[in-house]
Parts: structure tokens; sequence; C-alpha cells
């Protein structure tokens, strides 16, 4: 019998006095022909096929295609790819493991072994969305955040400890250590894995997939990962791979530096306007150029981590010495750096001067040509360059509709702590907050923070009043080389106290204003504005009465908390005055480069090898809660935070065929760039909202609402949270903003979710119809389960964004796209429409899928549509009505 490829490509790397096996890309080229100009990023998925070759899910043919992408950068081919392990953090690690509890219901009931319902593939998760900024602006904030996000998260968190007990191959790691990202950047990376294997110490590429959209900030590290849904995360979990079709690659080439004041934030807000105008919806995005030898890693992970905000599925960076210089820094073993270096440069993954790979296509950037910017009001890659951002304030969107709506007045207010009077109008700033993954793993944005705040006291000027301003490190290291570098005092005195180490203002759990600036913006219907070191600033995400959102580096986050308004031009007017009445410009007060240098020379690896040898434990609170260790979970009919999930409530073990769709109303008909923050927001809790009033109905009090993201575990809570955003515009009722819709045919005005109830007892099937990129954003799987429980079997929108497209068809949801110069408008579509789509059992990847249209007046019109379902494998979850269900179905078998 010959030998398959991949058992010819078998060979041993000698590192120091440990051999390791692995697969040779080397070897394999001998078969499949030349693969030098292959991207690095094309390498690894090419080492990862030849690794997984068993002729069926990974074929000889499959291997040939990728080898065969340099001749013309592009293939029409789907892959099953397999990574090494799952990063969650709770938000969506929480109903993931809800969802693998409801598996092992299911498994039980139709008679199949629990057991096998268990993750085949190493899982880490991290608590870190769920801090609030409760308390800011004393020594106090940390603690007591910490102990509020106990009391509110108790039940959370006894079923996250019940889950590191029932399931293989499961860590945790426990709230307050730090974000998921930056853990995984700082500790959990490997670059190179190596695992014993069949008495073989088998090395591989480092990858993953996780179930936040910003899991490619590891791709600095050299580490090819991404983020998916949960529900692709659990199957990947399971062993089941990911279906991909072979993608485009843009390289995307760096030379030069960045000029003096210039910061890694400013460089990613610039590749990332650059990167979505060039479009890389779905595509991989690698790095090279000679510029990245000066590039330092934690600049790369920024760029590296806003993947999502440009559009791409990754944004790579290839291994070279600045990853084995960070691998030292942040204390890795010895061996591990060394086994990285020799493998990348084995394998041909080792990024070398003037490498040209092949690529899709190609974009170029001087660094000596960014400027200082920030983005807004509401869209990452809306970059504003620093003296515009008054100009761009003023022709937000918001504003306009903020005056059109109400006159427009400036409200006074007392203080509640100074008893001082104050004035707020249009452009207050209310937030700042140096919080989120993109900044917070670099030191020299932090550095530089640091040292502005200094200046600044030093100089006398303070913080305006009405600003919440507030630092939530990725890490404890943070909190380490701020202190030895004696800037913390400085921020402090500014209010940027310690709050807590996690995500809190980016993802919505910025907590409430005083109660005074609340009272004002309502009464003055004030467009204020939040400005954050975060990647998301999507409407209504950050604070319900914020209507402006700006992404800045951590410096500008604290010279807008001394500005406190949008309109100043920090770029040519004063950020306040002296302690003498003197003037003072930013540029006074921004530190020098080799003050910064100067600063991060102070990081050292003791800091991260201290902060990281106790990362699993957790604090006392956490070690003392106490759980069940039985196999399956004992599920408390009462928690409003935890519920069995319905999704396998009525599963059989064999699928029945897909039913055609007849007569669906449109639920909500949405404009361009809807995200998932639009259709499953992960905020604060309206008490009139559908899901408020069922808390309510609960006995929960409004303080103890939490968030929506908080509650994911419990479904009650997130159907009623469904296209529930204070911000979302559906076009069914115009000059509404939030959740309604109209319930046809009696044309009455509802919350959405109160519709689809209706709708549902009518035994009526329901679809939704949007714009370009529909679902971009974070990957959230309530976007497409919220859908799902309410009765939505359709969505039919111009494109869609790649992870909510697949979590669509992961809930059995059918994606389908408008054909080219047909939109919703053209078709003057009413949302009075019936909608009917037939032969869904003859569907197949990629067809034209008949859409009949018959509006109010009884006539029809048939639209074209593509079907989005893309892979055969994607086809086969939908027949199965989702792919947890496909899963269980193959235990069973």
């Amino acid at each position: 019998m010959s030998l398959t490829l991949r058992e010819q490509s078998q060979d041993t790397l000698a590192v120091g006095a440990h051999t390791y096996h692995y697969y040779s890309l080397a070897k394999a080229a001998q078969h499949t022909g030349n693969i030098d100009r292959l991207p690095k990023s094309m390498k690894v998925l090419l080492e990862n096929l030849l690794r997984w070759q068993d002729g069926e899910s990974v074929t000889l043919e499959d291997i040939q295609a990728l080898a065969d992408w340099q001749q013309t950068a592009h293939a029409d081919r789907e892959i099953a790819y397999r990574p090494a392990r799952v990063l969650m953090q709770d938000f969506t690690g929480v109903p993931a493991v809800v969802d693998l509890a409801a598996m092992r219901e299911a498994v039980a009931r139709l008679g199949g072994d629990v057991a096998k319902v268990n993750p085949l593939s190493p899982v880490d998760l991290v608590i870190d969305h769920s801090v609030t900024v409760d308390r800011f602006g004393n020594d106090d904030a940390f603690g007591e955040n910490v102990r509020l996000e106990m009391e509110r998260n108790h039940e959370r968190y006894v079923f996250l400890r019940w889950g590191q007990k029932a399931f293989n191959r499961f860590r945790v790691v426990p709230p307050g250590t730090g974000i998921c990202h930056q853990v995984n950047l700082e500790y959990l990376g490997k670059s190179v894995w190596h695992e014993e294997l069949e008495g073989k110490n088998v090395a591989w590429p480092d990858t993953l997939v996780g179930t936040d959209s910003h899991t490619t900030m590891i791709n600095a590290l050299g580490v090819l990962g991404w983020g998916v849904g949960g529900i692709e995360a659990e199957a990947a979990m399971l062993g089941q791979p990911v279906s991909m079709l072979i993608p485009d690659v843009v390289g995307f080439k760096l030379t030069g530096k960045l000029r003096p004041g210039i910061t890694a934030t400013d460089l990613v807000l610039t590749v990332t306007q650059m990167l979505r105008k060039h479009g890389v919806v779905g595509k991989f995005v690698e790095f090279y150029g000679d510029g990245l030898a000066d590039l330092p890693l934690a600049d790369r992970a920024t760029i590296a981590n806003m993947a999502p905000e440009y559009g791409a599925t990754c944004g790579f960076f290839p291994i070279d010495d600045v990853t084995l210089s960070y691998m030292t820094l942040t204390g890795r073993d010895e061996q591990q750096v060394k086994l990285t270096e020799a493998y990348a440069k084995q394998q041909g993954l080792w990024r070398n001067a003037g490498d040209e790979p092949i690529f899709t296509s190609t974009l170029a950037l001087d660094m000596a040509d960014v400027e200082s910017s920030i983005a807004g009001p509401k869209r990452p890659q809306d970059r504003v360059a620093l003296g515009d951002v008054p100009a761009a304030f003023a022709a937000s969107n918001e504003l306009e509709i903020n005056h059109a709506q109400k006159p427009h007045k400036a409200v006074s207010y007392r203080d509640s702590e100074t008893r001082q009077s104050h004035q707020l109008d249009d452009g207050a700033v209310v937030i700042a907050a140096i919080t989120s993954c993109t900044n917070t793993s670099n030191p020299s944005v932090l550095m530089a923070a640091g040292l502005l705040a200094k200046k600044a006291v030093e100089r006398g000027l303070k913080r305006q009043p009405w600003v919440k301003a507030s630092l939530a490190p990725g890490s404890k290291v943070v909190s380490d080389y701020l202190a030895t570098a004696r800037l913390t005092p400085y921020l402090d005195k500014l209010g940027f106290n310690l709050v807590g180490y996690g995500c809190t203002t980016c993802i919505g759990n910025s907590g409430p204003l005083p109660d005074e600036i609340e009272s004002v913006i309502k009464e003055g219907d004030l467009t204020v504005g939040a400005v954050l070191s975060g990647n998301r600033n999507f409407e209504g995400r950050i604070h319900p009465l914020i209507k402006t959102n700006w992404l800045a580096s951590p410096p500008l986050v604290v010279a807008y908390a001394l500005a406190g308004n949008m309109n100043i031009n920090l770029q040519s007017e004063p950020i306040g005055q002296d302690q003498t009445g003197k003037d003072v410009y930013l540029k006074d007060i921004w530190p020098s480069p080799e003050e910064i240098a100067a600063s991060v020379q102070l990081v050292n690896s003791s800091m991260f090898r201290k902060e990281y040898a106790e990362v699993f434990d957790g604090t006392p609170d956490w070690q003392q809660i106490s759980v069940s260790e039985a196999a399956t979970y004992d599920w408390d009919e009462g928690s409003t935070y935890i519920r069995l999930s319905p999704f396998f409530d009525d599963m059989e073990k064999t699928p029945k065929p897909v039913e055609d769709i007849r007569g669906a109303r449109i639920l909500a008909m949405l404009g361009d760039s809807v995200t998932t923050d639009h259709i499953s927001p992960a905020g604060s809790i309206k008490a009139e909202s559908p899901a408020g009033r069922y808390l309510l109905a609960k006995g929960i009090e409004r303080n103890d609402f939490n968030s929506y993201g908080s509650r994911r575990g419990n479904h009650e809570v997130m159907m009623r949270g469904t296209f529930a955003n204070i911000r979302i515009r559906n076009e069914m009722v115009p000059g509404t903003e939030g959740g309604y819709t109209r319930h046809f045919p009696g044309n009455e005005t509802l919350a959405i979710y109160d519709a689809a109830m209706k709708y549902k007892e009518e035994g009526v099937p329901l679809a939704v119809v949007a714009g370009k990129e529909y679902g971009s954003g974070s990957s959230r799987d309530w976007a497409a389960k919220g859908p799902r429980l309410q009765g939505v079997r359709v969505v039919i929108a111009e494109s869609f964004e790649r992870i909510h497209r697949s979590n669509l068809i992961g809930m059995g949801i059918l994606p389908l796209e408008f054909p080219a110069g047909v939109t919703r408008k053209t078709l003057q579509l009413t949302g009075e429409e019936r909608i009917d789509i037939a032969d869904l059992t003859q569907l197949t990847p990629g067809c034209t899928v008949n859409v009949t249209l018959t509006r109010a007046d009884g006539s029809e019109e048939q639209v074209a549509a593509r079907c989005r379902i893309d892979t055969a494998t994607e086809l086969t979850y939908y027949r199965n009505d989702g792919i947890l269900h496909y899963v269980i179905r193959n235990m069973l078998n």
C-alpha cells in the first residue's frame, strides 16, 4: 500500500536536548510543487491539512488545491480546518457551556452516552466581561466593583465552576485576572504547539478559534486564530472541523516608522480605514514589509486585534525576532522560545527581510504618513484627524436627529459632591475610559497616558467634573509597570483609578453616570460623547444616553478628560490653563519618544512571571464556590441567569426534511451596517423593554438587572432582548428608534418581541430584510439564537459579515443575498409584504433561490436571491436544523 502524503512528510526536529516530530512542508512540497511564495498564514493552513489528512474530511486534493493557490492567488474549494484549541470569554462562554449542558440532556433523553459531550481540544475560558464600572474615581473603586461583580454573577460563576469539573480539558481563568485576549497573548499562546501523542512529542503551529471576534489579537504572535460564534466553537471543541473556503489573502506592506507623537492607536485606525475601503470581508490579511522589523509586538497586537473592525478573518504577523523577544519578555519557557524559532525556520514560517509572498491583492503604508486620529461617532473605520474632530462631531447624524426632534438647550446642574455649579452642552465628554484589549496590551500607549497625566497634574490641570474616568487594564502586569514607573498616582489624581481587570466600557459595562449628569442629558436632550481606548463604538453600546462614541489612544483619552468636550480642536486650542492662568496646549504635555521609551524599558519578565504564576487560582471568594460533581447540571427553575435552553426540546434522532417558507411576514427591515449589537445588545436592560418587564415580573429590582451580556445563559431574557437595541431603526416604523415593528394584517405597532410571539401563536414564519454588512461587529451567538427563538426562518440582505452568516446557518436560519442592483429600496418594500420560498430541499451551496414577494394589493414579484450557504458542510448543518443538532446526531450514531 502506498504511503499517504501525511505519512511521507513526517520528520523530526532536534531542539537542544529535545526531539520533536512534525509534518514537514518541505517534504510535502516535493510532491505538491514549490510553496516558497505561499503566504505564511496559508502555510499554517497547509500544515493543518497535511497533519489531518485522512482521505475523507481532508483529501490529497484539498492539500494540492492549497499548494496550487500560488498560481492564481484564489481557490474555490472548501476545506476542513482543525484548530489546536478554543478560547472563550464569559459573555459568550456561559451560553456555550449552557448549550453543552443542554446537549448532555438531549443525548441522555435520546439514549446516548453523555460522556461523549466533552471537549476533545483544550478550552480556556477567561471571565473578563462581567465587571461593571459602578464605582470610579477613588481608591476603593476596584474592590467595590469586584465585590459587586461576585454578588451579581454568583449564579453564573457557580455554573462555570460546575463546567470546570464536569468537562475534560476545560480551564477557567477566574474574574479579576485580565482580558482573555491579553491573557492569551501574554500567557496562553505558544506560537508553536507541542503535545505528547501516541508516545511521540509532536509539534505544530499554535492555532485556535475563539468566541470573541477579537481573538485575532493573537495573530501578532504568529498564531493563526479568529473569532467564531459560540455555536461553531462548541462544535470545534467536540471534534467537528471548522468548514471554510480557502481564503483570499490581502498583503499589507508596512514600511518606515511612526513619527514622534504618533501612537499605535493612530496606526491601527489608519489601517482599519484603508482595509475597510479595500474590502477584506471573509479574507485573510497578512502584514509584511521591512517596517515590521521595528514594529513592537504590542503594536502588532493592536493592529491584529482590530481585524473584525476592518472586516478580515484575521490580521496575521509572521514569526520573527520580535516574536521571540516578546516571548522572552513575557516569561515563556526558554525551550518554548527555541522551539518556536527552530520550527518556524524549518517550516518556512519565519519572516525574512525582503519577503514578498504572492497575495490576492496588496496595500502599502509608509508609517511616517500616519497622523494623530480618533474614530467615530459610531463606526471604528470612520477615522477623523485630530484637528477635524469638532467638525466631525457637528456633522454627526446623531446631532442632526437630536436637534430635529427637540429644541436644543444647554443645561446647568450642581455637582452632588462638590456642590459647585456647571453647565453641560452638546459635545460634552461624559465618559473617558482607558479600557479594552486593543490598547491595554501595549506598554507604550499606557505609559504615554501615565506620562501625560503626570505632566498635566504638574501644570495644575484637572479632569472636568462631569467626566466619568476609568482605568481597566487587560492584565495585572499593567498595574505593575505603571506603579514601577511611578505614574499611578498621577492617573489617580485625574480620576483614572483602577476599576477592574476586564473589558468594562467597550462591551457596554460602563455603569451608570452620576444621577445629576443623566438628568441633565435627558432634560436638554443633549448629544454627549464617550472617548475610550477600545475597538467598538457602535450605537447604543457604550451607554444608553450617549449618542456619539469615539475611539482614541489612552493618552488622548486622558486629554479629552481634561478638555471635557468634543468641540475643542486639540491641535490648535488650549486644553486648559495652568496655576498662573496661562494656556496649556496638548503639545505642552505630550511626552517625548525618549520619555516613553525610558518608561517602557521598566517592563520586565519578572512582572509577567509573578502575575501568571497563579492565573487559575482566583480569589478566596472564587475558591469557596461549592458545586455539584454530577455529569448533568441541576437546573434551577427560579434562576434568571442560567436556564435549560429549548433548542433541542423537539429534536429527533433523524432530521426532518427542510420545510419551504410559506406566507412569511417581515419582522424588521433594516439599513446598512446593522451590527450584532443592534440585533442582540450586550449592555443595560431598560425597565420598560420586554426583557425588563420579564425581570420585574420575576421580582428582580432594577438595580439588579445587570446586563444582557451577563444574562446570556437565560434564553427568556435574550429572546426578549433580540432587536431591542435602543438605537436600532426599523424602517417599517419610520422616525422611531428602538425595537419596534408593525404587526400585520392589523398594522399594529408593537415591540419586536411581542409581535414575534403574536406571529408564533398565529403559526406565521418570519423574515428579516437588511442592507449591506448585516451582522458586523462581535461574534455574538444570540444575534442568531434570538431570531431563531422569535421564529425567523430567513434573512435577506445585500451582504453579510462572515461570523454572523455562519451563525445564522448554525441555528438553522437561511441567509440569502439580494442580486446586484436589487435592494429593499429598489423593490420599494414597506414591510407589509408576504414572502414565499419554495424548493428548500433542493438547495446547493451558492445556488439561486427564487423569493416570491406578495404585496398588500395582491401583486407578486420574484427576486432571484443568492443562497449564502457557501459550503457542503454548511448545507449539512442547515438540513440538520443547526450545527449542534448535527453534532448530537453524530454522537448518537
